[in-house]
């Protein structure tokens, strides 16, 4: 689905990594979705199993028509939806009759909430011993937290990213991205990926867990844990040159930039490229352990040299010498960043009932089996009664299922 190609079928490319392999997503918001949707990019058949008021992300965002905001958009195309309510008893019936042709179960309910549903690994596992069954927890399940409800907002606060983002102010802050949801997805795609090729040398499915709070600690600790990986500890967790202070956006004369003269060559080079052979000997000529201690006073010298040149100046300085810098974009400037133009991320396509949308272009390349963009985001419940009559449902059996409100069907199907 490439430039104004229609989204309403596939486009006839190669199909991806996972072609062949049939996942049931039974989550919702962002974790999960964004996670399935990658899935759906490297070629798997997503099913994704809707209650009948459907995913709580289609209506967060900006939208055209209600159900179908942009950030459903963005993170469920590549999917096919059925509509159904699991709490009835037909309802279950229809995820059993689905189960036999699944390879992977995707879920971020509780897992208390799942097993009440009757769809808990153990259930699950007896219809489908190879089934990939993974857990997208709030918290790992042999914690005392397990069964507390998360969201993206309380595991920032909870795995300390909220606190070390408060960093000159007394208030702690929430980064303006849904970081801990979109990396626990990325974590979770992982998981599936890894089980997967488990089962295909052994032949075994399991149960795998992808708790977000402990993904996130492990991600935040990974640079942070600092003295604290020692006993005794030597000092405090933290990353120094990430806290000591400094490490922003440099002002220019128009604007701002980011720069990051990382090794001493580089430093050597910054400085005398803006004329101040003192400082590149100061700081390009010290050994590693004198600069790191300099880096407070570094990123001040260089905040003085840069407030005294333009943006367009200093980006023609530090592209001459290699030297690591951009300047800063907007959200809104974005699709007229030239690599983003040039590699084609952005794209724009026909979607069935939003008309002329953008969409982002899968960023993985896989040389002999590409990942692709074949479906848009679905309407809700637009594929149940294909979905059905791939598990064995005629027309009688699929109109009494609808006329009972226990699967529901798109009013408009394209």
């Amino acid at each position: 689905m490439n430039g104004k190609e229609s989204a309403s079928g596939a486009s006839g490319t190669a199909p991806g990594p996972l072609a062949g392999v049939r996942i049931l997503d039974l989550t919702s918001v962002v974790l999960g979705p964004l996670a399935t949707q990658i899935l759906g990019d490297y070629g798997a058949d997503v099913v994704k199993v809707e209650n009948l008021e459907g995913d709580l992300a289609r209506d967060s965002g900006v939208s055209l028509h209600q159900g179908m905001s942009s950030i459903f958009l963005a993170i469920n195309r590549n999917k096919r939806s059925i509509a159904v309510d699991l709490k009835s008893p037909e309802g279950k019936a229809v995820l059993r009759r689905l189960l036999p042709g699944a390879d992977v179960l995707v879920h971020n309910m509780r897992v208390a909430a799942i097993e009440k549903l009757g769809f808990g690994y153990d259930a699950v596992a007896e219809l489908r011993p190879e089934i990939v069954y993974c857990a997208a927890t709030g918290f790992g399940q042999d914690g005392p937290d397990r069964d507390k409800p998360a969201f993206d907002d309380i595991i920032q606060a909870a795995c300390g990213l909220a606190s070390v983002n408060s960093l000159g102010r007394e208030q702690p802050d929430y980064v303006p991205t849904l970081i801990a949801d979109k990396t626990t997805g990325m974590a979770l795609v992982n998981a599936v990926l890894a089980a997967l090729f488990f089962r295909e040398r052994s032949g075994r499915g399991q149960y795998v867990e992808v708790p977000m709070f402990e993904t996130m600690v492990a991600f935040l600790l990974s640079e942070h844990l600092g003295g604290l990986s020692f006993d005794p500890a030597p000092g405090k967790a933290g990353y120094a040159r990430l806290l000591a202070g400094g490490r922003r956006p440099a002002p220019t004369k128009d604007g701002y930039i980011a720069i990051l003269p990382y090794t001493a060559d580089q430093l050597k080079a910054f400085f005398n490229g803006v004329g101040r052979t003192d400082l590149a000997q100061k700081y390009g000529g010290a050994d590693r352990p004198t600069r790191n201690a300099q880096l407070v006073e570094m990123y001040r010298d260089m905040v003085q040299m840069t407030r005294q040149r333009s943006t367009a100046e200093l980006m023609a300085i530090c592209t001459s010498l290699d030297i690591p810098a951009t300047p800063i974009y907007t959200l809104d400037a974005l699709p007229e960043h030239p690599q983003i133009k040039a590699v084609g991320l952005i794209q724009q396509a026909e979607h069935p009932s939003e008309g002329s949308i953008r969409y982002i272009n899968p960023s993985t390349l896989f040389a002999a089996s590409p990942a692709t963009v074949r479906l848009p985001a679905p309407l809700l419940g637009q594929h149940t009664e294909d979905i059905l009559r791939e598990a064995g449902y005629d027309a009688a059996e699929i109109a009494a299922l609808e006329a009972r409100r226990v699967i529901a069907r798109a009013a408009n199907k394209d």
